[in-house]
């Protein structure tokens, strides 16, 4: 048997279609998150978590080799951590709050420090030698073989939580003859969860599952989901500080404005790995692509162009800002109380900022008033808020991207019969796809190679005209604005971009 040097993450389901993508990633992922956040035990069910271990000690590489026993003896899916040498108070927080994520954490390698720390967690904690490891964490490796996809039955949803509770989960790890490279932690705390809102870490996984698995198939970058309990950002800030040199990078994920901020500047400032927060570069660099074929198409110049953004949050924030930085002039961002403006009383310091360089004409209104002779809509805030009426008050040839998941802010046939003329959801199941799928993987991997510390709004910009020029003249139409987010094409052109550090 050859000797096995590395552990990489890999999808359990080969994702070889936008059928299968619909069911590991959006829209079909939002079911299995629902199940977990109406009950916390459906996570062993439709997540790996029942046979993910976390092995934790002060030496990376001897948790690589304890995770690299545990998978190769044990069939038990281990990811080696490594935590800062600090306090036993500052150890039991981080191995409190990462629990969501595993069925028992390892700290047989430091058993001496831990043997007197009481875990609050409702997991096994191993702390020395057992008879039978496997037995003591309960663990149990599900896997699908000869996978047929039309075993499935129902809707998307249906499907994708089958898919789930059959595979359990849709990662797993695999050994390498090989060095590998360290895993990017995804982390997230739940607070902001594809449209769901504040559901928690737990239910907050299968969607962490699926961008793990986007990551390796269409990269080849290894992640891990790494959800965390606390929804205090100092405290978040500093269990990744602390578990820093276990990852290649830190990808954040789901986690709620105003938050989200702090938590990204502080680690890039505080991190010697690339930080990226996916909520809002990702989602930035897909739309302005996106936006720059759509105004080819509909012939009508960024700059020209009233641009209503719904959605206040970090997406909406880094979309309007990145739109601003290429070009645009006449942007108006508006949130759950109407139009954002400088001075407004109910500003906080993000939204007051963003006012700053937003809504040049400082226009107070709802999204019906604001919506009217505009060119472009860009939704990314809940389903069902944009109706067929406001769209027939927008300038001809109006373009909506309804990015709201699972359900968009309108549905397509909606918009189209409202008089729409080009239209994106964040959803697989439609034509033009505006999705992050499209992005992260890429700007990780190119972030990884080319050693980049910190993505600026420079780099997004070339990402997004390299990201639009992929699809061609010929190929350009109302139903594709993008490039399909299994097109090999498209890591290959972002890490370009990225390695390249323009």
């Amino acid at each position: 048997m050859a000797y096995m040097q590395g552990i990489k993450v890999v999808p359990k389901i080969e994702i070889k279609d936008k059928e299968i993508l619909s069911l590991v990633y959006t829209p079909g992922v939002g079911s299995s998150c629902l199940k977990i956040s109406e009950n916390i035990e459906a996570e062993k069910i439709y997540t790996n978590k029942i046979d993910s271990v976390a092995v934790l000690s002060f030496d990376y590489e001897q948790s690589l080799k304890r995770a690299i026993f545990l998978k190769s003896s044990l069939l038990i899916d281990a990811y080696p951590l490594c935590i800062k040498q600090t306090t036993p108070e500052d150890l039991k927080f981080v191995v409190d709050n990462i629990e969501p994520n595993f069925c028992g954490i390892d700290l047989s390698l430091i058993s001496d420090y831990v043997k007197e720390i009481e875990f609050d967690v409702d997991i096994p904690v191993l702390k020395g030698t057992v008879p039978d490891i496997k037995d003591f964490f309960g663990a149990i490796s599900r896997n699908v073989f000869m996978f047929n996809p039309n075993q499935l039955k129902g809707n998307v949803s249906e499907k994708s939580l089958q898919l789930h509770e059959l595979a359990g989960g849709v990662i797993e790890t695999e050994l390498s003859e090989q060095k590998c490279t360290k895993m990017v932690a995804i982390v997230s705390d739940g607070t902001a969860v594809l449209g769901f809102g504040n559901i928690g870490a737990d239910a907050a996984i299968p969607v962490m599952e699926g961008k793990s698995a986007l990551y390796a198939a269409l990269a080849g970058v290894s992640s891990m989901p790494l959800c965390i309990k606390t929804q205090n950002p100092k405290e978040l800030i500093k269990i990744v500080q602390l578990l820093e040199e276990s990852f290649s990078g830190i990808h954040l994920e789901d986690i709620a404005a105003p938050a989200c901020f702090e938590i990204e500047n502080t680690l890039i400032d505080t991190l010697k790995i690339p930080v990226f927060h996916d909520d809002q570069h990702g989602t930035a660099i897909i739309v302005l692509a996106a936006i720059l074929n759509a105004l080819t198409l509909v012939d009508k110049e960024l700059s020209d162009v009233k641009i209503i953004v719904n959605g206040a949050g970090a997406a909406g924030s880094a979309v309007a800002r990145l739109l601003i930085f290429a070009g645009a002039k006449n942007l108006i961002v508006l949130d759950s109380k109407g139009s954002i403006y400088k001075g407004r009383p109910k500003n906080n310091e993000n939204l007051e900022n963003l006012a700053l360089s937003t809504n040049p004409n400082q226009e107070k209104g709802s999204l019906a008033e604001e919506i009217k002779g505009a060119d472009i809509f860009i939704g990314l805030s809940k389903g069902n808020l944009l109706t067929p009426d406001m769209v027939k008050t927008m300038n001809k040839k109006s373009i909506i991207f309804a990015l709201a998941n699972p359900v968009p802010e309108i549905m397509p046939d909606d918009a189209k019969k409202a008089g729409a003329y080009v239209i994106g959801t964040g959803r697989s199941d439609f034509p033009n796809q505006i999705n992050n799928s499209l992005a992260f993987p890429g700007v990780f991997k190119g972030a990884i190679e080319g050693n980049i510390h910190k993505i600026t709004d420079e780099i997004k910009l070339n990402c997004a005209i390299a990201l639009a020029s992929i699809v061609s003249k010929d190929e350009l139409s109302r139903e594709k604005i993008l490039p399909e987010p299994l097109d090999t094409r498209v890591v290959q052109k972002i890490t370009e971009v990225m390695s390249s550090k323009l």
